[in-house]
């Protein structure tokens, strides 16, 4: 499907069940959607806790459950779909240009590697760290590269281990959102996950100045992001910042006792959010992120501390037993009814890297969107690939 065609069936169909995924479980106990559709809460609200984890982490699942009580869903579905990348095979190597690079992320260079293309021209890492996928492309390519990066740490961490890795590898110390200097016309543009206003940077400017071509993997849309997101295209939906964030919050590298620490400060949280609540007679309000040792305390603890700062009057040992439990039924409630949302993540993702791919097909580039690796190495796995002419 041409992308544009995509990005404008896409756009209609966020923007017809915007009220499904845009309010917040979290903040509202139950959203508007559960009257309108009562049905689908109450199935979800009855599925067992393994169901609710799986359908949580399979948005094609999920889909598919929404689409029972909304055919209309079933559309969006092709649209989330995007083909997986040809590989080429790379160079053996060796463990020894992989020093220090941990496993997973080992991976994701190679593979990103192994997707994109080169014609010979010089490469500009972009938000490089130390240089790890430069330094890979540069013996892999026989192409000089140029690795930006803001940290003076990195940059002569990454030149020590060009140096090792003989590669014709220069770094580059510069802040992206306002490097004059690059990139440059005739380059070839990569970046591995550079979030945010960092890729848009890229993009934008990369476009501007001529550069030949680009393979960028997007991450984190919502970083520098304020109110609203701001298209480079010309979609009709508009997204949040918190629709933004909603894009990229799958877990799926997350391991199982991180799992567990998460879910106990999101309970713990609904627990405290349920004593303010009754203290105060509101809805919910958003407050500042919780101190970290807080969490690693008693939820009784945890609860005297968040009162005193927020201004609230203390609560006894008994109470707050029942806050935590009320917290814990919260969450329980919150996992099923945010099964409708997490439908919409990839679809999300897809808006938003459809977003930049449009707006070079309008700067004349040719452009293929597609993945680059498999979801369980990364579920930020999107390659935008695109070629001047």
């Amino acid at each position: 499907m041409i992308l544009a065609e995509r990005q404008r069936q896409l756009d209609a169909s966020l923007l017809a069940f915007h009220e499904l995924w845009h309010p917040q479980p979290f903040r509202e106990i139950r959203p508007h959607w559960c009257q309108q559709w009562p049905a689908l809460a109450d199935e979800l609200l009855a599925l067992s806790d393994e169901v609710v984890a799986h359908l949580n982490d399979d948005g094609a699942d999920a889909l598919a459950l929404l689409a029972r009580h909304l055919p209309e869903v079933a559309a969006i579905a092709p649209l989330s779909e995007l083909p997986a990348r040809q590989h080429v095979e790379l160079n053996e190597r060796g463990e020894r240009w992989a020093w220090e690079i941990p496993g997973r992320k080992r991976q994701q260079i190679e593979a990103f590697a192994a997707a994109a293309r080169n014609d010979g021209q010089p490469v500009i890492d972009w938000c490089g760290g130390k240089g790890h996928l430069g330094r890979l492309l540069a013996n892999e390519w026989q192409a000089p590269v140029h690795t930006l990066e803001i940290d003076p740490l990195l940059c002569s961490a990454g030149e020590f281990l060009a140096q090792r890795a003989s590669a014709q590898q220069h770094f580059v110390r510069a802040d992206a959102l306002n490097a004059a200097d690059w990139p440059n016309a005739g380059q070839h543009a990569v970046a591995l996950h550079a979030c945010g206003d960092l890729h848009r940077r890229l993009i934008t400017r990369g476009a501007a100045q001529g550069v030949t071509r680009f393979d960028v993997a997007p991450c984190c849309y919502y970083r520098g992001v304020e109110d609203f997101y701001q298209p480079l295209s010309e979609p009709r939906l508009r997204l949040t910042r918190d629709d933004t964030r909603l894009a990229v919050t799958e877990t799926v590298t997350a391991a199982p006792r991180q799992t567990r620490q998460r879910d106990q400060a999101i309970a713990w949280k609904l627990g405290f959010d349920a004593y303010r609540r009754t203290v105060t007679g509101d809805a919910y309000r958003s407050f500042k992120p919780v101190t970290e040792s807080w969490l690693r305390q008693s939820f009784a603890d945890f609860l005297g501390n968040m009162n005193q700062r927020e201004g609230l009057p203390a609560v006894g040992a008994a109470s707050a037993g029942e806050f935590e439990r009320l917290g814990w039924q919260r969450w329980r409630e919150l996992m099923c009814l945010s099964i409708v949302r997490h439908a919409f993540r990839r679809p999300l993702e897809i808006w938003l890297a459809l977003d930049l791919a449009v707006f070079l097909e309008q700067q004349g580039y040719s452009v293929d969107l597609g993945s680059f690796c498999e979801r369980r190495l990364t579920p930020r796995n999107l390659l935008i690939s695109a070629q001047l002419g």
